[in-house]
C-alpha cells in the first residue's frame, strides 16, 4: 500500500522537505552537506528595494502554466534505502477538480489506480487482492507529512513553483542566474532561476522547524515550450531525513487542453476498505 501510494503520487516527495538547522541569518552560508546538491551564497546584497523584488516574483509567475486538462506519460525511478522500483505513471488532469493517475510496474502492467478530487482520496488495487480504499485528503498528509492541498499537489504534477513567498530576505544575481531566498511560514526556500526568461532551475527547500531534520532538492531540466510556456520534461528529487530517497520524472509524453486520456471508473467486482 504504502509503495503504491509513494509511486502514485511521487510529485508530493517535491516539498517533503524538512532542515535540521535554524534560519540563518542573511549573510551566514546556506549549505546541507546531506543534500544531493550543496548551494553556498556568500554575503550577498540584501533586498533593498521593494520594485526588484516585486519584479523577480511576477516574471516567475508569469511562467506558471495555465491550463484546463493535462496528459502525461512519465517514466519513474524509485530508489530508496530498502527498496528500488521502476514503473511508470500515466497521468490525467482535469484543472481544479480531478488528477486520475495509473501506475504500471513491468511485468505485471497496470497495478493501481488513484483518484483525487479536493476532498477525498481513492486507491484501487486491480492485480492481485483486488480492494478499494477511500480516504480523506487528509490521508495523504498523514502519509507524506507534508502540509499541502490539493491545488498544491496539482501545481507540483504539473511543473508550477510552489511554496514562492512574498518574503524574499536575499537575492544574487549572477550572469546567467538568479538566486533568490524566501522565507515563509512553513519552508525556507532557495530557488535558482535562468535569468533569461526566470524559469525554476533548481530549488533547495527546508522546514522552518529547526526540530526537524529532512531537506528536499530537486532539479528541472529538459525545458520544452509548451502553450509558450517552459515544461520541465526531466526532474530529478532528493530527500534525505535519516535516509535518503531519490526520485527520477522523465516526462515521455505530455499535453495540455486535450481530451483526458487516462480516466477510469470504479471496478463493480472491487472489496472495498
Amino acid at each position: 500500500m504504502r509503495t503504491i501510494l509513494i509511486l502514485s503520487v511521487f510529485a508530493v516527495a517535491v516539498i517533503s522537505c524538512r532542515t535540521s538547522k535554524k534560519v540563518q541569518s542573511i549573510e551566514s552560508v546556506i549549505a546541507k552537506k546531506d543534500t544531493a546538491q550543496v548551494v553556498v551564497i556568500k554575503e550577498g546584497p540584501k533586498v533593498d528595494s521593494v520594485a526588484i523584488v516585486k519584479d523577480i516574483l511576477e516574471k516567475v509567475m508569469r511562467s506558471k502554466i495555465d491550463f484546463s486538462t493535462f496528459n502525461a506519460k512519465i517514466k519513474v525511478d524509485y530508489e530508496g534505502v530498502e527498496q528500488s522500483q521502476k514503473a511508470t505513471a500515466y497521468l490525467s488532469i482535469k484543472k481544479d477538480s480531478l488528477i486520475y493517475v495509473q501506475i504500471a510496474i513491468p511485468p505485471f502492467g497496470v497495478v493501481a489506480n488513484l483518484l483525487i478530487n479536493k476532498d477525498s482520496v481513492t486507491l484501487m488495487q486491480i492485480k492481485g487482492q483486488k480492494s478499494i480504499k477511500y480516504r480523506a485528503i487528509s490521508y495523504l498528509q498523514e502519509q507524506t507529512q507534508i502540509p499541502f492541498d490539493f491545488y498544491t499537489l496539482q501545481d507540483i504534477l504539473v511543473g508550477n513553483p510552489v511554496f514562492l513567498d512574498s518574503n524574499v530576505v536575499s537575492y544574487k544575481s549572477g550572469n546567467a542566474q538568479l538566486l533568490v531566498m524566501m522565507v515563509g511560514d512553513l519552508f525556507k526556500h532557495l530557488v535558482t532561476l535562468d535569468k533569461t526568461d526566470f524559469k525554476v532551475l533548481h530549488s533547495k527547500l527546508d522546514d522552518v522547524d529547526e526540530l526537524r531534520n529532512r531537506t528536499c532538492d530537486i532539479t528541472f531540466s529538459n525545458y520544452q515550450m509548451v502553450n509558450n510556456r517552459p515544461f520541465a520534461t526531466y526532474r530529478y528529487i532528493s530527500v534525505s531525513e535519516k535516509s535518503k530517497l531519490d526520485i527520477t520524472l522523465d516526462f515521455k509524453e505530455y499535453s495540455f487542453n486535450d481530451p483526458l486520456k487516462y480516466v477510469f471508473s470504479l471496478p463493480k467486482n472491487s472489496k472495498r476498505k
